[in-house]
């Protein structure tokens, strides 16, 4: 059996691994372990197991992990993500769609402290989907407003996506955080739009709420002061060079828990919680990198990438065509996958292709996370959307699945946009970089 037939049999069996719910992990751990060992041999394949262990575990890089899904922990048990929710909505509730507009705010601020969208759509659905039901929103939008807001969390930096895309990329953490930041803002004042949008045909989708007298707007803001100073020190610091990403990671994990304990709304079973989720998160996160590096060594000696790369070359699409022929491979595999595992699958495929083509790697990475989130809320699994369903159990799936329909073309304007515009997302890299 040839090497490449071979491959092609690794990657068929991971999918039906992953169709029938075997952890991710487990399964490119399988393939890849048993992979190298036909193809090489068991000394290899248990050497690289061993040494790629140890090389992840002793890597100072990943801290950042488990530091800043700390730091969105201990935020959500210490309200300080409803307090940000509370101040957006005092400053915009007054108008139509303004609480919406106010959650996609939250969604961002949240998302800017945890990294993670799942996170960020299951706290905002607790925080907001009560209040948007209390004014008489349309079920649609308040739901597809929680869902596409959410995922946000894994484009505005901190974002575990960033983070692993670094890893399997070898490219700089700082550098992908701050490439996020534009986009990511871009992203939220999009969603924003469309929500003014929806509700100027349709006003009664989003009513407008109370006015908020400038005393109390001083209030929200001053109650949602620790968790903005966070943001911007934390985002501020390694714009500025003040800190590295992990630096970073430790000034805000350690801010957020010393004001929970200064104002005594973080007891100590509640950074309990906090810190064994991160723990828990941070392994599952471990265990696929691992994984991972067993898979890309596999990839390798079964010769697919260099396959795949003649076969897109003799496409004739030129380095856009090519791009966005991978682009869209990625939004219809994350119709199907779970955004992590797609990165894992497929960067050891696409990235070497990517880097002949002379693509910067810190763009296609912010256009790959992107679209990742898009995968996010598309049928048939759209793991937003069920989180959503989860806080909202009365709400047909199908009604948010129109929900977020809005949100999703938004999505595919901001990928077109960064495609024409790369110094959307290289300017500011390449500001303090040089």
């Amino acid at each position: 059996m040839s090497p490449a037939m071979m491959g092609t049999i690794g990657i068929l069996v991971m999918f039906v691994l992953l169709v029938l719910r075997v952890p991710v992990a487990f399964a490119m751990f399988s393939v890849g372990f048993v992979g190298i060992t036909i193809l090489d041999s068991s000394r290899s394949a248990l050497s690289l197991l061993a040494s790629e262990t140890f090389t992840l575990a002793s890597s100072p890089e990943l801290v950042v992990i488990p530091l800043f899904i700390l730091m969105g922990n201990v935020a959500s048990e210490t309200g300080m993500s409803r307090k940000l929710y509370d101040a957006a909505y005092a400053i915009i509730g007054q108008f139509r769609g303004g609480l919406a507009s106010a959650t996609v705010i939250g969604c961002g601020g949240f998302a800017a402290l945890s990294g993670s969208s799942v996170a960020s759509a299951l706290t905002m659905g607790k925080v907001a989907l009560g209040q948007m039901d209390r004014f008489k929103y349309n079920t649609r939008l308040s739901t597809g407003v929680v869902a596409a807001g959410g995922t946000l969390g894994i484009l505005i930096p901190p974002s575990t996506g960033f983070v692993i895309y670094a890893i399997l990329t070898e490219q700089s953490i700082g550098r992908l955080f701050l490439a996020g930041v534009l986009p990511g803002i871009m992203l939220l004042l999009l969603f924003i739009f469309v929500i003014m949008l929806i509700c100027w045909f349709r006003p009664e989708f989003g009513p407008a709420g109370p006015a908020t007298s400038w005393r109390n707007k001083g209030k929200a803001l001053l109650g949602a002061g620790p968790i903005i100073a966070v943001i911007l020190l934390s985002i501020g610091g390694i714009y500025s060079g003040l800190f590295s990403p992990v630096e970073a990671s430790a000034v805000g994990a350690g801010i957020v828990i010393l004001v929970g304990l200064i104002t005594r709304v973080l007891s100590l079973n509640a950074l309990w919680r906090a810190a064994r989720d991160a723990v828990v998160t941070t392994a599952t996160v471990m265990l696929i990198l691992i994984a991972a590096h067993l898979i890309n060594p596999f990839m390798a000696l079964s010769h697919i990438p260099a396959a795949v790369g003649e076969l897109l070359s003799g496409l004739g699409l030129g380095v856009t065509g090519t791009l966005i022929l991978i682009l869209a491979i990625y939004l219809i595999l994350g119709c199907f996958l779970e955004g992590f595992a797609m990165l894992v699958l497929t960067l050891p495929i696409f990235f070497p292709i990517i880097m002949a083509l002379g693509i910067d790697p810190i763009w296609f990475g912010v256009l790959t996370v992107l679209t990742l989130e898009m995968g996010l809320i598309s049928p048939p699994v759209g793991i937003n959307v069920f989180i959503v369903k989860s806080v909202a159990p009365n709400v047909e799936l199908g009604d948010i699945f129109r929900g977020v329909l809005p949100f999703w073309l938004m999505m595919v304007l901001a990928v077109a946009l960064l495609i024409l515009f790369p110094q959307i997302v290289l300017f500011l890299p390449n500001t303090m970089f040089g």
